[in-house]
């Protein structure tokens, strides 16, 4: 019993990596199971027990004559959201203020000539999507400009910490898209103090128009 536990779990791990690694991306369906056999080199019942296990954990979905398909790369991520999901807006603003601050600070006093041309350039494309009209695009790239700004900060904790909570940020930004007056240029303070190394003036730009979206400026 014992060994057949353990190829459960080492067969799960696989499966798993090859989908953190994104040979299975978000959305596609993964190889049938004669398939998973072959590649894992285990027996039927093997694949069929590690998939249901990540299908419980929310990584894998089953549908119904279809096959199975990759829903999350991170169970942390499936987890948070399934304790977010009916957070209030408000809620998420105030978390988005505590990470997005000491990012922008960290950002400020870490970042490269690769970096700084990185965010110079998701700004130019957050940009011509406001300009643009584009509702879709307008939340895409505003969400990559505050990634690449979380990335920045090279801090790994608060990488993975912002992207488990991609979702909900998402869905906020949509949200005050559709409820405030961002211009195409909200941000440029922003980026241009990380940009510069101010990280008092990058911090200050962050704490202002989150917290205008809370109604206390």
């Amino acid at each position: 019993m014992a060994r057949r536990t353990g190829l459960i779990d080492t067969a799960v791990d696989e499966i798993r990596t090859r989908i953190t690694a994104g040979d299975w991306p978000v959305g596609t369906r993964i190889p049938p199971e004669p398939a998973l056999v072959d590649l894992l080199g285990v027996g039927r019942n093997t694949v069929r027990e590690a998939v249901q296990s990540l299908v419980h954990a929310g990584l894998l979905e089953r549908r119904q004559g279809s096959g199975t398909y990759v829903l999350s790369t991170s169970e942390l991520a499936v987890t948070m959201g399934r304790h977010i999901a009916d957070a209030r807006q408000r809620d998420v603003i105030e978390v988005r203020r505590a990470l997005e601050m000491e990012a922008a600070r960290l950002a400020a006093r870490r970042r490269t000539s690769t970096d700084a041309a990185a965010l110079l350039d998701r700004r130019d494309e957050r940009a011509a999507a406001y300009r643009s009209g584009d509702l879709d695009r307008m939340v895409v790239t505003d969400l990559d400009l505050h990634r690449a700004i979380v990335r920045t900060a090279a801090n790994p904790v608060l990488v993975t910490l912002y992207e488990n909570l991609l979702d909900a940020i998402g869905e906020n930004i949509r949200f005050n898209f559709v409820t405030d007056t961002h211009g195409f240029d909200a941000h440029d303070g922003l980026v241009e103090a990380i940009v510069a190394g101010d990280d008092r003036a990058a911090v200050d730009e962050t704490s202002q128009y989150l917290s205008a979206l809370l109604g206390e400026r």
